[in-house]
């Protein structure tokens, strides 16, 4: 059965996979490049979840700044361990393809990683909260 686009927790599934796949992917001929790419990913979706789950559309577009800027217009406070996963904004294309563009560390990776996993379980914390009991 397909998942439904307009359900956040889909969104939080890609995400979670995506971030799996950044996690777990190190290996011969696997370059570190495509697993930050993995790791965008999975902040991007995760973003896009919080979107969905306070109904506001989002643009189509990998920038992470732009999407919590939508999320923080929804009065969400935003925090700074947040924000600086527009970091990750630069691996959604730049280090997709064959470019001059520097090989990517190992430090720089598992930092990547860790911002995208902060991304994804504090999204997930957002779309699984229940209403308050007035």
């Amino acid at each position: 059965m397909p998942a439904d686009p307009s359900d956040p927790r889909a969104w939080i599934q890609r995400a979670y996979s995506n971030l799996r796949l950044a996690e777990k992917g190190k290996g011969k001929g696997v370059m570190l490049e495509d697993l930050c790419f993995n790791a965008q990913q999975a902040a991007e979706k995760a973003l896009k979840a919080v979107c969905l789950y306070k109904e506001q559309d989002f643009p189509k577009t990998h920038s992470i700044t732009r999407l919590i800027d939508v999320i923080a217009a929804t009065g969400i406070k935003v925090p700074e361990q947040i924000k600086i996963a527009d970091a990750l904004t630069q691996y959604a294309v730049q280090t997709r393809y064959p470019s001059p563009v520097e090989e990517i560390e190992l430090e720089e990776y598992k930092e990547s990683l860790a911002i995208a996993a902060r991304v994804v379980f504090w999204a997930e914390a957002i779309i699984e909260q229940k209403p308050n009991k007035k």
